[in-house]
């Protein structure tokens, strides 16, 4: 579990950083990543979730 929380917070850092370019900057290229990272991240808490719950039940 502890790798997928890091897993997550590195592709987080990536949206972040790429979203914050696409604001402020007006960077298309930036804007496709940060869709694509976000995609990313959705199916990751998915599984944390899942994960998690197994874990609160041990």
């Amino acid at each position: 579990m502890k790798e997928l929380v890091e897993k997550i917070q590195e592709v987080y850092a990536a949206f972040e950083a790429d979203a914050n370019a696409q604001v402020e900057k007006g960077n298309k290229a930036a804007g496709t990543r940060a869709r694509k990272a976000s995609l990313e991240l959705e199916k990751m808490m998915k599984s944390f979730r899942k994960v998690s719950l197994e874990a609160s039940k041990n």
